[in-house]
């Protein structure tokens, strides 16, 4: 890696982490189901720890809608970003114009929106607009590079051109995927090992801007590694609800 890349992680892990709201080395936690209670128990507990709340998978859907709002509302209380995951936008792509799917998503109570194309593919151009999309409709467009299939993983040059290109497009995150598994994608082997030749190489390309990156590493080898890599400041997502606090 270059000088100045190494000059910036050195830096990162001497300072301490910053309180909320950050905007670096934000915390994603996943949830695929928690009541209003547990949700309310969590937030006593970790809530400070807490940066961004993703609803997973097509969950919220399933929620009825005042308690989906009541959730929502919690969770804003306690600072905290919310977002659907970027699968059922990019499902909702297949009927719909994005703007339906950002209007909706406001009048829910979400404050930002996932913006992937993991499963389905979506041209550069259009990922653009829906970044534009979701920046007029007063969302926080959070980005996501990568695919979910093992057999259709990017080259790194691809990724850190994707991630470069949406950071100047209006994207004020992105998340580097590594699915719920943590094997096989991204940066994981499928051990769920991280190549850190690839990593490495990362920092030195994008520099500063890796600390708009969220790491999804759902497993604690993962985790271990990336936080003495980039220290406090380092962005990780896919965390277990209940971890938060071992985090």
């Amino acid at each position: 890696m270059s000088e100045l890349a190494w000059e910036n992680i050195i830096k990162n892990q001497r300072e301490p982490r910053v309180e909320k709201p950050r905007n670096t080395g934000c915390t994603m936690v996943m949830d695929v189901g928690k009541s209003l209670l547990e949700t309310d128990s969590i937030l006593q507990l970790g809530g400070n720890y807490i940066d961004h709340w993703k609803f997973g998978f097509g969950t919220s859907a399933f929620i009825d809608k005042a308690v989906l709002q009541k959730k929502l509302s919690l969770l804003a209380a306690h600072n905290i970003l919310t977002f659907l995951g970027g699968t059922l936008l990019e499902v909702a792509l297949l009927s719909q114009h994005c703007r339906v799917y950002m209007t909706r998503a406001k009048e829910l109570g979400f404050t930002a929106v996932e913006i992937s194309d993991g499963t389905l593919p979506i041209p550069r151009f259009r990922r653009k607009r829906i970044i534009e999309c979701a920046l007029n409709s007063g969302l926080i467009p959070i980005t996501e590079v990568g695919k979910k299939d093992p057999k259709r993983q990017p080259t790194t040059d691809q990724v850190i051109a994707e991630v470069q290109e949406e950071l100047a497009w209006g994207a004020v995150w992105v998340i580097i995927e590594g699915r719920e598994s943590g094997q096989g994608v991204g940066v994981f082997n499928e051990l769920g090992r991280v190549d850190e030749f690839e990593v490495d190489r990362m920092i030195d390309r994008l520099g500063t801007q890796t600390e708009a990156l969220i790491w999804e590493a759902p497993l604690k080898s993962q985790q271990v590694f990336l936080i003495e890599k980039f220290g406090a400041h380092v962005g990780l997502g896919n965390i277990t609800v209940d971890q938060i606090l071992a985090l």
